[in-house]
């Protein structure tokens, strides 16, 4: 029941992206989900999402949108109660440095320049992991309507590209890495050649179903 999703936003020509442009490159809603050999999660229920423009109908598990939660229906999951309960999190944290390592070695193995901790795209994650605690579910959408481009903009980072990655369920970094660097489309986040910047956040909360929320954003200035 652990989940990994993505959306990649541009504001200069990226993968086709026109200049300003908030079109959208989204693996969400066919992306694999993350595996693991520490244990074998409950089964769960398709993963949602995908293009944001897109509204599908109402889906049984997905939590419908409070008066207060500008998210789109139908871009955000719910995990069924109990899914991850088998789990242990009581050793589940996040070490920046080593999270920054591992994803730069990755890039390096493919021949790729080094990203830089940058505290605006921290805060971005930070804000967006716990906003996915704070609702129990996993999206590109804060509960405010935003999405990754938004919360970037708010930090004060002026960015030219910006990508986000979230996973919820999984107990350490590796795993998480794990799922996206076997997802297609967060592999592709993860290899960005144009990319400086990272920041990464977890927020570990055990009264939810999800257990752990993590979100990577990177970034380029412009």
């Amino acid at each position: 029941m652990y989940r990994v999703a993505l959306l990649v936003f541009a504001g200069i020509s990226v993968a086709g992206c026109a200049v300003n442009s908030s079109e959208i490159s989204s693996g969400f809603a066919d992306t694999p989900l993350a595996t693991s050999s520490v244990s074998k999660p409950k089964a769960g229920s398709q993963a949602l999402g995908g293009d944001p423009g897109i509204r599908r109908g109402e889906v049984e598990g997905t939590r419908v949108a409070k008066l207060d939660d500008r998210a789109p229906k139908g871009s955000y999951e719910a995990a069924p109660a109990g899914a991850l309960s088998d789990r242990d999190y009581s050793q589940t944290e996040l070490n920046v440095e080593l999270a920054r390592d591992i994803v730069n070695q990755y890039r390096k193995d493919n021949g790729l320049k080094p990203l830089k901790l940058n505290s605006e795209l921290t805060a971005a994650a930070k804000a967006h992991s716990r906003d996915l605690s704070k609702w129990d579910r996993i999206s590109h959408y804060g509960s405010d309507g935003s999405n990754p481009w938004d919360r970037v903009k708010r930090t004060g980072y002026k960015a030219r590209l910006a990508a986000e990655n979230v996973g919820t369920g999984q107990t350490t970094f590796p795993e998480v890495m794990t799922g996206w660097k076997n997802s297609p489309g967060h592999n592709k986040n993860l290899l960005l050649a144009d990319a400086e910047h990272m920041g990464i956040a977890l927020v570990n909360d055990s009264k939810t179903e999800f257990k752990s929320f993590w979100t990577l954003v990177i970034g380029s200035p412009m």
